[in-house]
């Protein structure tokens, strides 16, 4: 068996968000365009992997595949077969986390991702190691059947097999840098206990899902028009909600406050569900589990339980915080306040014969009041850049490292942070800052670490344009994030 715990040549990249195709929508071309073929890049990812072969001058490399490489919560697939009860909600917006499921999800996007698979497969059979890092939006790659089916489509010998490894939200890349995905410190995104991510319900067992997961299944999934890895495209104010819609969605999404208010509703219930769920725990087997995570991360047990206390609290202690995000208080007030209007008025015509149309003047009074209380209201969601000086300094600590790579925002970074080189190896999703998805964002950018004359490894930042590799330069980068 390969042994993981040295490399000379380390690449990383973050956020592929490979998914399935969205088939083309002859009446409304907009819908899901940016899950549109027209927009894959596997034949760029398999030139990219031959790119970082002829860089390291014929010796083998590492690849770390870091986080939101597939993006299960987009998937909205059924199987024609099920051996499954499929409820309505699934039906709507996509299969639960569950073992079976997320089988059927990632065997779906493999198949609508051929090439990526052998560029992989090729990849690892030329002797090269392969690691996936967990990200928030493939936290179903926790299930072994997940995992199973990878290994199946890669169709790899016993040996090549060895080359791929799994690791929940860490790894340690020849002892000088510390690697992970980066949303166990995002309050909205964070996986609470990656060490036993089950929850038991009834007659089965279920992944607890972050909030900006939950979000991304029961509204985004619903919002066609909408790209989900980049912020702006969906938290607006009101003026601009009231543009797009009046420009894209009037025909094609008539009822799409409804869409909204249903997909929110099941979104903070199941954030709130998720929330006093209770993990599976075997008391029996905790330092056993431990230990596997350490040995598959290149740590030791204690770094394993040391770095999981840097993780922050959930966002979904606060329900209140969420009703605010998912802008449930503001319909609230709106319904409040008709209520209390109709009922005014249903006593006033006991004495006086006036129209109900009069109501609307108390309502447009309010008007002011609310417009000036939702401007005043910032998301949290897009406040979130990058762990804090002190947990970069904390895991540096625990792991005895001085180089901390992260991915998860989509921000391409490269910065000393006190003592700790911290960098960010950007995103390959299928970004677009407009719904027609003529404006790309494209960074398919990546960590490129090396030895140099001295020996020591050196890490710096490449873009992968046009077929081979450019040195980033960060001097007009946007910053965009997937919840």
């Amino acid at each position: 068996m390969p042994s993981f715990k040295s490399a000379r040549y380390t690449a990383v990249v973050s956020d592929l968000h490979l998914c399935e195709a969205e088939p083309e929508n002859p009446k409304y071309p907009l819908w899901k365009k940016f899950k549109t073929k027209q927009f894959f890049f596997d034949e760029v990812f398999a030139s990219f992997l031959k790119e970082i072969e002829d860089k390291a001058k014929d010796e083998k490399v590492e690849l770390i595949l870091n986080g939101d490489i597939f993006d299960f919560d987009s998937v909205l697939r059924l199987p024609k077969d099920p051996v499954f009860k499929v409820d309505h909600l699934e039906r709507k917006r996509g299969l639960y986390p569950r073992a079976e499921r997320s089988r059927f999800k990632i065997k779906v996007i493999l198949e609508d991702h051929p090439i990526f698979v052998e560029a992989i497969a090729g990849f690892v059979t030329r002797g090269h190691r392969v690691v996936f890092v967990m990200g928030n939006h493939d936290l179903e790659l926790h299930f072994l059947e997940t995992q199973d089916e990878i290994f199946k489509a890669l169709n790899l010998n016993e040996n090549s097999r060895n080359h791929v490894r799994f690791v929940e939200w860490f790894y340690i890349s020849n002892e000088d840098t510390l690697i992970e995905h980066g949303n166990q410190y995002d309050p909205y995104c964070l996986c609470e206990d990656p060490i036993n991510p089950y929850v038991q319900g009834y007659n089965y067992v279920s992944l607890k899902l972050p909030f900006g997961n939950l979000a991304c299944r029961y509204i985004m999934n619903g919002l066609g028009f909408f790209n989900p890895h980049v912020d702006a495209n969906y938290i607006m104010g009101i003026k601009e909600y009231v543009t797009i819609f009046l420009r894209y969605m009037a025909r094609a999404q008539p009822f799409l406050l409804f869409t909204w208010f249903f997909g929110s509703l099941v979104t903070l219930t199941q954030s709130f569900k998720d929330r006093l769920s209770a993990p599976i725990r075997n008391p029996l087997k905790v330092e056993e589990r431990v230990e596997i995570i350490a040995k598959k991360a290149n740590a030791e047990p204690r770094m394993v339980r040391e770095l999981k206390e840097l993780f922050v609290a959930p966002a979904a202690s606060n329900p209140f915080l969420l009703a605010r995000e998912l802008w449930l208080d503001r319909a609230f007030l709106i319904g409040v306040a008709f209520f209390l209007i109709f009922e005014l008025f249903i006593f006033i015509r006991q004495v006086y014969d006036l129209s109900f149309f009069w109501a609307f003047i108390p309502l447009f009074s309010l008007l002011p009041f609310f417009l000036f209380y939702s401007q005043s209201i910032t998301s949290m969601v897009s406040s979130y850049k990058e762990p804090s000086e002190r947990i970069l300094a904390m895991a540096s600590a625990i792991t005895r490292v001085k180089r901390i790579i992260y991915g998860h925002t989509h921000a391409v970074r490269h910065e000393m942070i006190g003592a700790v080189e911290h960098l960010n190896s950007g995103c390959w999703s299928p970004a677009f800052l407009d719904i027609e998805c003529t404006k790309p964002i494209d960074q398919k950018t990546y960590v490129w670490i090396a030895p140099t004359e001295s020996g020591e490894r050196q890490a710096e930042l490449y873009r992968f344009l046009e077929g081979r590799s450019q040195l980033y330069s960060a001097t007009g980068s946007r910053e965009v994030k997937n919840p």
